[in-house]
């Protein structure tokens, strides 16, 4: 009898574990861009943007208006961003985004 339950709670754990990711909810963050980036295939002036990431979907918005969509990656990296902020190449590629706190950081696919 102990057996079946301990399998039973063992079941429970491992469903539980993989079904988490797929409730998290959608986090969204405003942030000012302090010059010109290319998001997917849209260019996005210096100016404030809310980002929205739903799993590995990013949506930017301006007000109520989406302005540019991309697919990425949550990374950990081994320290927390002191700031949120975003990573572009120097000809303005977007490449991820650091949120101020976390040691996750969302990485645009390429």
């Amino acid at each position: 009898m102990k057996t079946k339950s301990l399998l039973a709670n063992l079941a429970l754990c491992c469903t539980l574990a993989v079904a988490t990711p797929l409730f998290a909810k959608p986090m969204s963050t405003n942030v000012p861009i302090g010059h010109s980036v290319k998001v997917g295939q849209t260019d996005l002036k210096a100016g404030n943007y809310r980002f929205l990431i739903d799993g590995d979907h990013l949506t930017v918005f301006v007000g109520k208006n989406n302005v540019a969509e991309a697919q990425g990656k949550w990374e950990d990296r081994d320290t927390k961003s002191p700031y949120t902020e975003v990573i572009s190449t120097a000809d303005g590629k977007l490449l991820e985004l650091r949120f101020e706190g976390k040691k996750s950081v969302f990485v645009l696919n390429q």
